[in-house]
């Protein structure tokens, strides 16, 4: 089952993209979970690596239907707030029980500044999700020593500006790469994804 999948990909605006997850989130978890989504538990135990306190409230950006939440929480998360552009998608988030708070957000809206040591954007950046652009506002709103966790599937890798933007905060400075690897995605359709840990400086 990959009849959403095949059209992720082609989403271009934050319109087209915003529609299309609210008619695939009744049949998100499982077209993904039949796919083998891996990228949620693999984001994660990187992010839990690199965190010393788990019970400080975690931002999970984009978290669609609550796979990501899940996760952080079976991790050790505790205290996990949930942003979607899709209010389908946050519907199935609700029912996951494990955030605090789930709230609908605007494509390029702002994020509180210094309200989240540690943030998670998983399967969120990239060709018919969100631009590169998320990757600065969420660096932005990090305080000094916050940790994000984010990905890029072999889609998004296929465009440097991806790559490129995480360059843009290490190679000055003003942050540090802690952790990347890239493995499995969704192994039903042979993607993988590269996890990245980044520490604001």
């Amino acid at each position: 089952m990959t009849g959403f999948l095949d059209k992720a990909y082609s989403a271009r605006n934050a319109a087209s993209t915003r529609s299309l997850y609210d008619d695939w989130a009744a049949s998100y978890d499982a077209e993904v979970r039949q796919n083998g989504y891996a990228t949620p538990a693999r984001c994660a135990e990187a992010l839990k690596a690199h965190v010393d306190d788990l019970s400080a409230p975690i931002l999970d950006f984009g978290c669609g239907t609550g796979l990501s939440g899940l996760a952080l929480k079976l991790a050790g998360f505790e205290v996990i707030d949930g942003v979607d552009l899709s209010s389908e998608m946050l519907d199935g988030a609700r029912t996951k029980g494990v955030y605090r708070t789930l709230d609908r957000i605007e494509a390029g809206g702002a994020l509180p500044r210094n309200g989240y040591t540690a943030m998670a954007a998983i399967g969120v950046i990239g060709a018919g999700a969100a631009p590169i652009d998320v990757l600065h506002l969420l660096m932005r709103a990090l305080p000094r020593s916050g940790k994000l966790v984010f990905s890029f599937n072999d889609h998004a890798l296929e465009d440097p500006a991806n790559e490129g933007g995480i360059a843009e905060w290490t190679d000055c400075g003003a942050a540090q790469l802690l952790f990347k690897e890239h493995g499995d995605h969704l192994p039903g359709i042979g993607l993988e994804s590269n996890v990245y840990v980044i520490e604001k400086k």
